[in-house]
């Protein structure tokens, strides 16, 4: 799975607003455990700086798993009194479709064996073959559903984990208060994340960058892939080669498979999505992780509106992409 804490594939802005100034307004800071970065134009001279950090610690206290008292945490805890505000709903309704979609690839229940691997916000934990088999019994999406605003679990061992949809869904969130705001042209970024409509200050589309995903590449940006154009579109990104750890020789990535409870294992290093909203792009950069190339290739052919960017590995361990055909039609430039 994907984690806040640390972003799997950071991408970058590469068109810095540095004509126009006073058109054009920054605004970067922290949440979800990331950092975030926003360009939007000022043409009616406000500053959103302290709506966007309510917003975004409103957004904490639904799904975030880093506060004790987020309603994400409440039912993890088991706390019957907690109810559902529309965030965590909207954010439980597109994991649960998604999951449906790729048969099973994404799935919010898997949080036990992700803290196992020790990938969650706690310290790594034992994860033998035993352990890790003893707690996919709590993994499933039907293992929990919601009734009204209450989310009913089969078992109190059922734990939650969004990390892998609700930072693109928080982009949404933003990106609905600048709409609602009349401003047309912003690129909002949380963590990697990104949603861009309109143009920026020298009047382009917004460009990002997809970073190369070579286990050195430590600085987003410091080795690019490929540059992407966006128009009205969302881009998330999921890859392992930033969150993973080496035990006895061995490479472990932080994309969990939940049907066998183990990380992934097969030849797509990063997936980017393109899609309408970040939180479906964010959703199925995970699924597409968990099912490997061949089988995302094929799903893809029945969703309609996806565009993708894979990088893999071929079996003399080179570099190998493949883009849909909607994508390249984004690509500005391609390393």
């Amino acid at each position: 799975m994907k984690y806040t804490a640390l972003a799997t594939l950071i991408l970058i802005f590469l068109n810095a607003c540095q004509t126009k100034k006073s058109e054009y307004l920054k605004i970067s800071g922290f949440a979800q455990g990331t950092s975030y970065h926003i360009t939007y134009e000022n043409s009616k001279n406000e500053d959103y700086t302290d709506a966007i950090d309510s917003i975004l610690k409103a957004f904490d206290k639904s799904c975030s798993m880093y506060d004790s008292t987020s309603i994400i945490s409440r039912i993890n805890d088991n706390d019957p009194s907690v109810e559902a505000d529309d965030w965590f709903i909207d954010v439980f309704k597109k994991s649960a479709e998604v999951s449906t979609l790729s048969d099973g690839a994404l799935d919010i229940t898997v949080g036990p064996v992700v803290r196992a691997w020790g990938f969650g916000t706690q310290p790594m934990a034992k994860h033998g073959k035993a352990y890790i088999d003893s707690l996919l019994q709590y993994v499933g999406m039907d293992k929990v559903k919601l009734e009204g605003r209450k989310i009913i679990k089969k078992m109190p061992g059922v734990s939650l984990d969004v990390n892998a949809v609700a930072q693109g869904y928080s982009v949404d969130v933003l990106a609905k208060f600048f709409d609602e705001k009349g401003i047309k042209n912003y690129l909002v970024e949380i963590g990697g994340e990104v949603r861009g409509k309109g143009t920026n200050a020298k009047n382009s589309l917004w460009r990002v960058g997809i970073d190369r995903p070579s286990d050195d590449n430590i600085i987003p940006g410091g080795q690019l892939q490929a540059i992407i154009e966006i128009n009205n579109k969302s881009l998330t990104t999921a890859g392992n080669y930033r969150k993973f750890f080496v035990e006895n020789g061995v490479k472990y990535g932080h994309t969990i498979d939940p049907k066998t409870g183990c990380p992934a294992k097969n030849t797509l290093l990063s997936a980017t999505v393109v899609a309408d909203d970040a939180v479906t792009a964010d959703a199925w950069d995970t699924a597409f992780m968990v099912l490997g190339l061949e089988k995302s290739k094929e799903l893809l052919k029945k969703l309609p509106g996806i565009e993708v960017y894979f990088i893999y590995s071929n079996e003399k361990g080179e570099y190998e992409i493949f883009c849909s055909e909607g994508l390249k039609k984004m690509i500005s430039e391609q390393k």
